[in-house]
């Protein structure tokens, strides 16, 4: 299984969303706050090519994008294979 990151803001509340559907499947995370630390907003923009939203979320070396993105996967059974590393 593929290590699974997400850089978040405490106050987001599509950050909170993204949290809680990994929660929901079972999956363990790295988490990452922008606001706490200033240099992983920074390491975030360069991993998702300037998108400078939280959630950013990572699947291996995989970028998902935001909660919406990953939303979407879900709904179309896309993101189980992107995080059992296929």
């Amino acid at each position: 299984m593929s290590t699974i990151e997400i850089y978040t803001s405490p106050f987001c509340g599509f950050c909170h969303a993204a949290k809680r559907m990994l929660q929901s499947k079972g999956l363990s995370f790295v988490e990452y706050d922008v606001m706490q630390d200033p240099s992983k907003r920074t390491e975030m923009l360069q991993r998702a090519n300037g998108r400078h939203t939280v959630p950013q979320i990572f699947v291996g070396a995989h970028h998902i994008g935001g909660y919406d993105d990953m939303a979407a996967l879900e709904r179309d059974g896309k993101l189980d294979p992107i995080i059992a590393g296929g």
